[in-house]
């Protein structure tokens, strides 16, 4: 794929998650929240039962379609590939505090910008914080410290994740009674299902084949001055702007924020978290997401992590509410900090023996 070809697929991409994040929360999403990995993540944990708060126990149609829209257009492109191996139990760990460090913000990257699109300016702490995480894995990076590489696996591998969506797709339309549906609070915020799935498989699509990611935008602007993804994420923000404006879904102000709090220390720390571990694992949230519908095992078992994480973040209180950061999600953003350290300082070693 040339260069040009990639910088238009990543602006294309960024313009329907600004357009499809604003208007699915005009239509009955949450505010502000239109598409977030974390909270739909929690929200499933919830509908299987994982965490026990049914007002936030719903299956989101967006998630199931990023999945399936990623395997169909991968398959259809050749670009199915199935690898994995590159060390898991990290992985999965790292996803987990991901989560943690959302959930202490409010939101995923995806939803942070969001936020900041509708002038929710408690975000821009976020923005800095997760910039900050990234840059910090980028001197890594150039330091020579990086997960080992993946390896080619037995082809059936691949098409575990794609068949759970599709699982979960039948949840949603036969509603077995093992699976819990709120009918108050955020699992009672949502849009008509049949167009959250299909704006799902149509993001999943487009960002399969673009590679978008959020934090991968700003690694590789931290790391070559390589603009391609941070055009996206650019486009993202203004088209998400711009929407807001448009159907009156803009307030500016940093006081009374749907889904915020004021605590901005410990937002920093939060996405200093997100963006760090990220960088490490190669990909935001949605990106593991994305990426796990197109073969790839490591960002599968990390979002298997992910959704461990939205379970306990709730049922153990890791998270924040509208007074500011629970006291274990205080705890928990360092201990995702500690081990990110003790990861980069691990492969360091190993790096130092190997030269």
């Amino acid at each position: 794929m040339s260069w040009l070809k990639r910088i238009d697929l990543a602006i294309i991409t960024g313009a329907l998650l600004g357009v499809g994040g604003v208007l699915i929360a005009f239509v009955g999403n949450p505010v502000n929240s239109g598409i977030c990995i974390s909270c739909f993540l929690e929200n499933l944990a919830g509908a299987l039962q994982l965490q026990g708060e049914l007002r936030m126990s719903y299956i989101r149609p967006e998630l199931i379609g990023f999945v399936l829209g990623a395997f169909v257009v991968a398959k259809k492109t050749g670009r199915f590939k199935v690898t994995g191996g590159s060390s898991p139990i990290i992985r999965f760990f790292l996803g987990f505090f991901i989560i943690v460090g959302c959930a202490v913000f409010i939101g995923c990257p995806i939803k942070m910008i969001l936020r900041l699109a509708a002038g929710d300016l408690t975000a821009v702490v976020a923005v800095v914080g997760m910039m900050f995480g990234v840059w910090c894995g980028a001197r890594y990076i150039k330091a020579g410290v990086f997960l080992e590489r993946e390896r080619n696996m037995p082809r059936i591998n691949g098409y575990i994740f794609p068949f759970l969506a599709f699982l979960l797709l039948i949840f949603i339309f036969f509603q077995p009674v093992f699976i819990k549906q709120g009918q108050t609070g955020p699992a009672a915020m949502h849009a008509p299902v049949l167009l959250s799935l299909a704006l799902g498989l149509i993001l999943g699509g487009f960002s399969q084949r673009s590679g978008l990611c959020i934090t991968g935008g700003f690694r590789n602007y931290f790391l070559f001055r390589e603009k391609t993804l941070l055009s996206g994420v650019i486009t993202f923000f203004v088209t998400a702007l711009l929407v807001s404006l448009a159907t009156n879904q803009f307030n500016l102000g940093l006081n009374g924020q749907p889904a915020s709090h004021m605590s901005h220390g410990w937002t920093f720390l939060a996405m200093t978290l997100v963006g760090l571990a990220s960088v490490i694992i190669d990909g935001c949230p949605f990106r593991q997401v994305i990426k796990s519908g197109q073969g790839d095992i490591d960002a599968g078992i990390t979002t298997v992590g992910m959704l461990a994480g939205a379970a306990l973040v709730i049922s153990w209180s890791m998270r924040s509410t509208s007074a500011g950061p629970e006291f274990a999600g205080k705890i928990a953003v360092m201990s995702g900090l500690i081990l990110c350290l003790l990861v980069v300082v691990s492969y360091r070693k190993n790096v130092r023996t190997a030269r």
